[in-house]
């Protein structure tokens, strides 16, 4: 897979006169893991709603490898390459491992409208493809064996890692992965953590927006950290462990 670069100029937005995002500038290089990071309320998931489309910006642009897809819808985004995670994980949970994950390779199947009307041979054969596709990504984020089980059987971890899947079945070449430790014990971060960086090794762009600093330093190549909507420190997970103004952003000014 072919990762692209991410780039964010001077993105703002407001909500009825709140400031939520506050002239964010910032890169997620190719093939690489940022970590976008900061206290509840910073600003992050905002931030990763305005690259996939669902909050327009009210000033800046956001490039994806030098093409402005600030204006884009998210369907459009999506196609051109960008997938993402939730907070709160949203699956079918009456639904197979396999089948939540197929949902995601739906814009890659070659079949038209015909084909499936008429029962055509290249239906059956984009099928086939399509599953085998996402059987392949099953073993890839570590759960094959559990391909027909319902999700709502799930464990906490292992329903993220078919929500990781999916995203993957979209053939993404930017995932933004929206606080996928959250609810983790340690075991299944550091089983997450281990996934997300075969993911980069895959090729693809990864843009991790997290709370736990701990847990992005473990995989960040690069880390961006929000206050308030705004930005306050770049730099490598060692560097940004260390500066005052982070240290004094998630524990406050007198602990700090």
């Amino acid at each position: 897979m072919n990762g692209a670069t991410l780039e964010l100029q001077r993105v703002a937005k407001h909500f009825q006169g709140v400031i939520a995002v506050d002239s964010v500038s910032l890169v997620a290089r190719k093939g690489q893991v940022t970590g976008l990071i900061g206290p509840n309320g910073s600003g992050k998931t905002t931030t990763m709603n305005i690259i996939t489309g669902l909050y327009p910006a009210d000033d800046g642009v956001v490039l994806l490898d030098g093409v402005d897809i600030s204006k884009f819808q998210p369907n459009r985004i999506a196609a051109f390459g960008v997938a993402r995670t939730f907070q709160n994980i949203r699956l079918l949970p009456d639904g197979s491992v396999l089948e939540n994950v197929l949902l995601g390779a739906h814009r890659h199947q070659s079949a038209n409208l015909l084909d499936v009307l008429a029962r055509l041979p290249r239906l059956a054969k984009s099928e086939s493809e399509a599953r085998a596709r996402c059987e392949q990504l099953l073993s890839t984020v570590g759960i094959s064996h559990l391909r027909d089980v319902m999700v709502g059987g799930l464990s906490y971890g292992d329903r993220r890692r078919v929500e990781i899947a999916r995203a993957l079945a979209t053939q993404p070449r930017l995932l933004l992965l929206d606080e996928p430790a959250a609810g983790m014990n340690f075991a299944e971060k550091a089983s997450l953590a281990t996934l997300i960086s075969d993911i980069r090794d895959l090729g693809i762009t990864v843009m991790l927006i997290e709370h736990d600093i701990e847990f992005v330093s473990r995989v960040a190549n690069h880390i961006v950290v929000l206050n308030f909507g705004r930005e306050i420190a770049e730099g490598t997970p060692a560097v940004i462990r260390q500066m005052p103004s982070v240290i004094e952003a998630y524990l406050g000014l007198e602990d700090a």
